[in-house]
């Protein structure tokens, strides 16, 4: 293993100038990115000028000598992936995207760093620019994106050979180390064994705080190396060193980790080295000295044309790369295959082989559990959709997410189409998100709704990158029964349907459940949560109808026998008891009408007439969910009432729960008589 360095001095300027590159200095290009930094931070009053000036050697060498990428072509498909992982340092991103001559951000965009309408946000955020991969700033979040770039590299490199061969890098800080999502992350990644994968830590040793010995004494790189990892340490301020340990990296079989020893806002003299660089303008005073410490005579924001030049030809060096691609795409005879796979087509024939499976159902009804009702919709999916890859976090024979011939993905098999995350539900959300930010995957996998709150910061940013996630959440709510309340979900609705973007599915038997996987998989830039029944449930849709019923999100399931006095809305597992009130209602002379709501997001952004004519605001209206009430106030009024969850669960078989918390059809009855 390489020497790991002790904090460095101001006579490390000299040798970097006395190493420098003879074709091209490679300090002035750095202290290109170390200048746009302070003097975007400066003006913006706000930002984080520490961490790009610290790492600026380390993104230098990357991009000039290793990164595969065309400013002319941002989406080309093969480019390796950089992830900004430490997002707070956008600058770094920002002002490597500017120098290497992308289209934006142009300079009047740095110069209105964190300001309204500048695509220069605070924290990266994808869609924003080309050349941002994945929205970061959450610590960690972007090491699993990585993790799940990698994984869709190697998969997609099993079926399409040499169209696909590129790697992943990931600058990462002390933060993302020490969040939780890094050691799941982490783990998993050299379980795979991804050798394109390499993660490039910014090991300053400062946290906002001060030292990151207030709070942590991990052996990062010992960590690193028990997970797998190939490891290697180095001086992030010589760039020899720093090239040499890249070229180690990517010759090696195994993902690799390059402990960057370096000082936070390097060539600030005042202030070098310590937190007061981390995250505030460095001030007038330290910029000026820093200018005169870095041997920077220029204004602000302005960028000499003999370096500007060389960061262009560096934006340029790819292209003949990029040119035998396409010559090698165009002699392929995986063309079209691989084209459609990374545009997100789904075929025809996927609607149709969903359209007669939904109509088997109906000719023959099935009574079982909306998770097992999942798994069966999946069959037929996987069968006429190759880009899905699906997993669980450790409760595949539960959440019911592998089909057959799926085949295990792993290191002996990227082909594979099934990925065992193990017990890593917030990696997996997160590694989901790299893949569908890559291309080429569909991704899915299941856990438990409640363990959505262990996965639910990627969750959120799956729904704020707009990607395509699919969330397969099994055992929905106190009907899991015996398992207690620790495992019963009570909020874990009412949270996620507060997500924008995100749609919420908790469909009530097999019809529906096949019809949520259906808008699922249309909904390119939304993410699905499908929450699922662990309990057996009878199919409640019984006729045949071409249209997708779920698809406006709630509908009239079972008509009153004239004008209703009373509409019960429903979802999941209580759809059957509100039937089950309706013709006791019915018999009584109550004409009273069944809503099934699988999705509430999608019933809001209806027309009003549309949800005037499922929900009268003339009638009674009764929900009836398992779960949290907080939400329901909108579609049951004032005057209405809520049958379901007020307290946690209990620790029971589900007949006796659902008894016990007066979730049943009987309890449903009395809340509309007495409203009468």
């Amino acid at each position: 293993m390489a020497q790991t360095y002790g904090l460095m001095t101001e006579p490390m300027l000299d040798k970097i100038s006395a190493n420098a590159d003879p074709d091209v200095d490679h300090r002035a290009r750095a202290n290109a990115i170390r200048a746009l930094a302070m003097d975007a931070v400066q003006k913006a009053n706000s930002g984080h000028p520490g961490m790009p000036m610290g790492m600026a050697d380390v993104a230098t060498v990357l991009f000039s000598n290793h990164l595969k990428f065309d400013p002319q072509w941002p989406g080309w498909p093969d480019r390796d992936r950089f992830i900004l992982s430490a997002g707070h340092g956008s600058m770094l991103l920002y002002a490597l995207l500017h120098l290497t001559g992308y289209e934006r951000p142009t300079m009047a965009d740095i110069k209105n760093f964190r300001q309204l309408g500048s695509p220069c946000a605070g924290h990266p955020e994808y869609g924003e620019m080309p050349g941002i991969e994945t929205t970061t700033g959450p610590l960690g979040q972007g090491i699993a994106n990585g993790v799940g770039m990698a994984i869709a590299e190697r998969h997609l490199a099993s079926r399409f050979g040499d169209l696909v061969d590129h790697h992943t890098y990931v600058i990462a800080g002390d933060g993302c180390l020490m969040e939780g999502i890094s050691h799941e992350a982490i783990s998993l990644a050299g379980h795979l064994k991804l050798g394109k994968l390499i993660v490039l830590f910014d090991d300053n040793q400062i946290s906002i705080d001060g030292g990151t010995d207030l709070s942590v004494s991990d052996d990062q790189k010992m960590r690193f190396t028990a997970s797998g990892w190939h490891v290697q340490a180095v001086d992030g301020h010589d760039w020899h060193a720093v090239d040499a340990a890249i070229e180690a990296a990517k010759a090696d079989a195994r993902p690799s980790m390059i402990a960057c020893r370096t000082i936070i806002g390097y060539g600030a003299p005042g202030k070098q080295g310590t937190a007061a660089t981390h995250g505030a303008p460095l001030g007038d005073d330290e910029i000026a000295a820093a200018r005169k410490q870095l041997d920077w005579s220029h204004a602000p924001f302005e960028i000499p044309g003999d370096i500007l030049s060389a960061w262009r030809a560096t934006g340029q060096q790819s292209a003949p790369q990029v040119q035998a691609w396409r010559v090698k795409l165009d002699a392929s005879s995986r063309k079209d295959a691989f084209e459609k796979a990374l545009n997100g087509y789904l075929p025809g024939s996927l609607w149709q082989v969903l359209a007669d499976y939904k109509r088997g159902l109906i000719d023959n009804p099935q009574k079982v559990a909306t998770r097992k009702a999942s798994g069966m919709a999946l069959e037929v999916i996987n069968a006429a959709l190759e880009e899905t890859v699906g997993g669980s976090a450790d409760l595949t024979g539960s959440n019911n997410t592998i089909t057959r011939d799926l085949g295990a993905l792993n290191a002996d098999n990227y082909g594979g189409r099934y990925v065992y995350y193990g017990v890593r539900e917030h990696a997996m959300a997160a590694a989901m998100n790299g893949m569908a930010l890559h291309g080429g995957i569909i991704p899915y996998s299941g856990t438990f709704l409640i363990f959505s709150d262990y996965a639910k910061p990627a969750i959120r940013l799956s729904a704020l990158m707009k990607q395509r996630v699919v969330y397969v959440m099994t055992h929905d709510s106190i009907g899991l029964g015996e398992d207690g309340p620790t495992h019963q979900p009570i909020e874990q609705l009412a949270s996620l349907r507060a997500t924008p973007n995100l749609h919420v599915f908790r469909p009530a038997d097999a019809v529906e459940t096949a019809e949520c996987w259906e808008i699922a998989l249309r909904s390119e830039s939304t993410p699905s949560i499908i929450a699922l029944s662990r309990q057996g449930l009878p199919q409640v849709r019984l006729e045949q109808r071409d249209e997708n019923l779920s698809a406006k999100g709630a509908y009239i399931l079972s008509a009153a026998s004239h004008t209703p006095k009373a509409t019960l809305i429903a979802t999941g597992s209580e759809v059957q008891l509100a039937l089950d009130a309706q013709k006791t209602l019915e018999a009584g002379g109550v004409a009273t009408q069944v809503v099934s709501m699988p999705c509430a997001d999608l019933f809001d952004i209806q027309d009003a007439d549309y949800k005037e004519a499922v929900i009268p605001a003339d009638t009674i209206r009764i929900g009836v969910e398992a779960a949290a009430f907080l939400g329901w106030d909108r579609y049951i009024g004032a005057d209405g009432a809520f049958v379901g969850m007020t307290t946690f669960g209990g620790s029971a078989p589900a007949a006796d729960l659902f008894k016990h918390f007066g979730i049943t059809a009987d309890h449903i009855v009395k809340a509309v008589k007495t409203r009468l």
